[in-house]
């Protein structure tokens, strides 16, 4: 019985024509995952890589109001995989919610593509100097429709395609144990490729061709990676959904605050264990009890009053096994190692607004007939990115592995706090650059010509776009790894839906923080840290500076969550085939071996 759960996948992956089908997952089904990654990625990142000129240069919004409106979508889009990991998890199955969300943020796409195709959906473009009329509440209802239906598809999309990756390889085989940390390195190269494309080809045919084109061709990309998703079918572990996830830690918090007057027993085996009922969540090993949290505990309880007879399945609301207690103590201690990546992407999502602004004034010339457009500054950051997971896969991990033991290197929490530090010296470095570009404006007598270019060249930003590249490469793998490997294996989608929310957090602490800046700097004269129609008069340098404080704060507060973080132990079951023998061991997560 146990044997048979913990090979469970779905009925149509065991029988094809009346014959066993082959060993589902792997490698070969890494080309239909990541084609659909790159278009995917395509589509996404076209989309939204040089919004922010769109919508101040086609909808004529203010620089704050076009700032807070992507940091806000960027917030809802990484917070909707909540809802769509609820669904993949709970019922629809990971694949099926990936393949239906695709298709809706494929309307979206296509509505923002007509829209700027049409003039009539945009505002008259502006004459000379005179003052330009921004977007109607018709025209911008379009435009937050478009986004909306964004949101809702990257809900399913985003917490689903990196776990259904990882789940192509069977933890359960020694031979592949190493290859879900190697594919989450792989997972990021091949969409930071497809970013690279995005930010070079596409911003430049936003900027210098037309938005209809712009728009269009990642609109088709996007259907394109539906078609290679759904290409590769037959070949995908389809791992059976489990249940709500939540429900299930719902049940245990009612049980243990039902049985809080009752005394701890003094032998965790005395506690309710149950492999048959936890097979279906627990395929690659069972959690096993931990002393943290102990009041928990009380929910795995046996008393006369669960009435519990042999074989009998008992109520969840009054009775839970250990698996599912210790469940719940991961998720709670998964939380503070995960909220301290909120400040990193506020600090991130400053690339995309004030740091694109900033590059808008500066002198961006590779050629006298060619420029690079400021929406192609995070070619940069992408360059870093790929060029530190190259290096970090192929080096660093091999030199590492030498003092530390551990296959992968080292601890993705060693990896976060790495990304750390190189973040807090990328906004530190941002400060001041924008204090020489605003000098050079001075010299030049620029400071109240804001749509005149400051002779100052574009590379003086190359150094915070790349440490931002390189604190990612270390930071969000890291952070994603943290997700997946530390969450029970049946709340996978839920744990990459937390990734996103961090990140989504994250933008809207980024929304707060620009709109209280905004207001708070504002002097009667005008002035204002961050202007809205002049760069030259504002004072972004403090604002970097504020965030830099902020992200030092924030790194203290994450080594002392380190420190104290427990590592989940599991008890592994090893077997290649079922025809083999079963040999468990005890693993603590992410440590090694502690106990065969």
């Amino acid at each position: 019985m146990e044997e048979q759960s913990k090979n469970k996948i779905s009925e149509e992956e065991k029988q094809l024509h009346g014959k066993p089908s082959r060993k589902k997952g792997g490698l070969i089904t890494m080309p239909f995952i990541f084609a659909n990654e790159i278009c995917e990625k395509l589509a996404v990142v076209g989309f939204h890589a040089n919004m922010i000129s769109y919508l101040t240069t086609q909808l004529h919004l203010p620089l704050t109001k076009a700032a807070n409106t992507l940091t806000n979508f960027a917030g809802t889009s990484s917070l909707t995989p909540l809802l769509g990991a609820f669904i993949a998890d709970s019922f629809a199955g990971r694949f099926w919610t990936i393949t239906f969300a695709s298709i809706v943020y494929q309307f979206g796409m296509t509505l923002l593509t007509i829209s700027a195709i049409i003039p009539t959906l945009r505002p008259p473009p502006c004459k000379g100097e005179e003052v330009c009329v921004v977007a109607d509440t018709a025209q911008l209802s379009i435009l937050y429709i478009a986004l909306l239906l964004g949101a809702v598809g990257s809900g399913g999309i985003r917490p689903c395609v990196v776990a259904f990756g990882a789940d192509q390889f069977d933890e359960s085989d020694p031979e592949q144990t190493t290859k879900p940390w190697n594919y989450f390195n792989w997972y990021y190269f091949i969409m930071g490729a497809a970013i690279l494309m995005a930010v070079t080809i596409l911003v430049y045919i936003q900027d210098n061709v037309g938005w209809g084109l712009g728009l269009g061709i990642p609109t088709v990309a996007m259907f394109l990676s539906v078609i290679a998703f759904v290409g590769g079918y037959r070949l995908y572990r389809h791992l059976d959904p489990s249940g709500s996830p939540f429900t299930r830690l719902i049940q245990v918090a009612v049980a243990s605050f039902r049985k809080r007057k009752l005394k701890m027993v003094s032998d965790p085996s005395l506690l309710y264990f149950n492999n048959e009922i936890d097979a279906p969540i627990s395929l690659d090993g069972q959690l096993t009890h931990t002393k943290h949290m102990s009041f928990l505990d009380k929910a795995a309880i046996v008393t006369e009053q669960d009435d519990l007879k042999p074989g009998q399945i008992p109520n969840p609301w009054r009775l839970n096994t250990v698996h599912r207690v210790e469940e719940l103590k991961a998720v709670i201690r998964m939380g503070p190692i995960g909220a301290s990546g909120i400040l990193l992407i506020t600090a991130y999502a400053q690339q995309g607004t004030f740091s694109l602004q900033q590059a808008r004034t500066m002198n961006r010339h590779l050629t006298e007939s060619f420029q690079i457009p400021a929406g192609s500054m995070s070619v940069f950051t992408t360059v870093a990115m790929l060029s530190t997971i190259v290096l970090y896969d192929r080096v660093l991990v091999k030199f590492a592995r030498r003092y530390t033991g551990l296959e992968r290197g080292i601890t993705f929490l060693t990896r976060m706090g790495i990304g750390f530090v190189i973040s807090i010296l990328a906004t530190l470095v941002a400060g001041f650059v924008e204090i020489k570009r605003k000098r050079v404006a001075i010299e030049h007598g620029l400071l109240d010509k804001p749509h005149t270019m400051v002779p100052i060249s574009f590379l003086w930003l190359v150094p915070q776009y790349s440490l931002h590249g390189i604190a990612e490469a270390f930071m969000s793998i890291g952070h994603m790894e943290f997700f997946y490997d530390q969450a029970p294996e049946s709340m996978r989608s839920t744990a990459m839906a937390l990734f996103w929310m961090a990140i989504s957090i994250g933008n809207y602490t980024s929304t707060l923080l620009v709109t209280l800046v905004h207001k708070f700097s504002a002097k009667p004269d005008g002035s204002n840290w961050l202007p809205d129609n002049n760069l030259n008069r504002g004072k972004i340098e403090y604002f970097y500076w504020l965030i830099t404080v902020l992200q030092v704060v924030n790194f203290v507060y994450y080594l002392w969550c380190a420190k104290i973080y427990t590592y989940k132990p599991v008890q592994v079951h090893h077997s290649k085939d079922v025809n083999s023998p079963v040999k468990d061991e005890l693993q603590l997560s992410n440590r090694g071996l502690v106990n065969a």
